[in-house]
């Protein structure tokens, strides 16, 4: 037995230094640089010891405000709607029907493209000269065309448009593999009670793919926290900072403005939102499991 566990030991070892050399030291290290004021442009002035200034700077910063509520307005626009949307494809995707293989692999489209082609698509489409979006709603009348890009409100639209497009189909994926996990016989047993469609999904369906919800409400909410690739392509953050979102404004500061303090406070900032909504989460999935679900 302890030749087993030195053996399963080796073999998870190379996981574990991946795991701390590209994940929990960066980490470490950005909650250590959060409390230094280092700015690259000035390399001569060192590491200087600031405490939590770095942070007292953060609450004070109308576009760090600003990016917070961008963050979280943006998160708690788009991940209803992917769920909602994930729900609907991942119940059609459930029943039998011909090319059912062949409509699986065209729905996980979206997410399979990387988020860089993705984005840099959708910026052609909001374009204020040639995007299909202009030609759909004016044609040829260019005299109408708008720049969604560049209107405040439009472009965070925008931003939620792609969001929603690009991660909808990773939300029906978790919840497909939930509604395969309900046995056909609770459905069969509820037909003989006389249930109908949506008595069935009242009762059966939706209380036996709670736990699928919330693992996808988990991943969404962390990933949706960090957004960055479709601020980064679609608008930089722009016009005038309002689709600035934490993570790109953390960017901005560290490699663009070289204040890498300041951009380390901003990343642990996202860390923590991150952590406390994962923790919270996942208490409500294990109180869920204890409630007795099957899932």
């Amino acid at each position: 037995m302890r030749n087993t566990h030195r053996l399963a030991l080796l073999l998870l070892l190379p996981s574990f230094v991946f795991t701390a050399l590209f994940s929990l030291y960066p980490i470490i290290d950005s909650f250590r640089l959060s409390f230094y004021r280092l700015i690259l442009t000035l390399p001569w002035l060192g590491q200087k010891m600031v405490g939590w200034e770095n942070y007292r700077d953060l609450l004070s910063d109308p576009v760090a405000r600003q990016s917070l509520r961008t963050t979280l307005i943006l998160a708690a626009a788009t991940i209803p709607l992917e769920l909602l949307l994930g729900l609907g494809i991942a119940l059609v995707l459930n029943q039998s029907f011909r090319g059912r293989g062949l409509m699986r692999a065209i729905v996980l489209i979206p997410w399979a493209i990387p988020t860089v082609v993705s984005a840099q698509t959708w910026r052609f489409l909001f374009n204020d000269r040639y995007g299909l979006l202009n030609v759909m709603l004016f044609g040829s009348d260019t005299a109408r065309y708008i720049a969604p890009l560049a209107e405040p409100h439009l472009a965070l639209i925008a931003i939620m448009v792609a969001e929603v497009w690009k991660t909808t189909p990773f939300a029906a994926l978790i919840l497909l593999a939930g509604l395969q996990a309900i046995p056909d016989e609770l459905y069969e047993a509820a037909s003989v009670d006389g249930a109908n469609a949506w008595e069935k999904f009242r009762h059966v369906t939706l209380p036996l793919i709670k736990p699928a919800l919330l693992l996808a409400l988990l991943f969404r909410t962390i990933d949706s926290l960090r957004v960055f690739d479709l601020v980064f392509i679609m608008t930089q953050g722009g016009p005038a900072d309002r689709t600035n979102v934490l993570q790109f404004y953390g960017y901005k500061k560290t490699f663009a403005e070289g204040m890498v303090g300041y951009g380390s406070a901003i990343a642990v900032l996202v860390c923590l939102l991150s952590l406390v909504l994962s923790i919270l989460y996942l208490r409500l999935l294990k109180t869920n499991r204890l409630q007795g679900s099957p899932l």
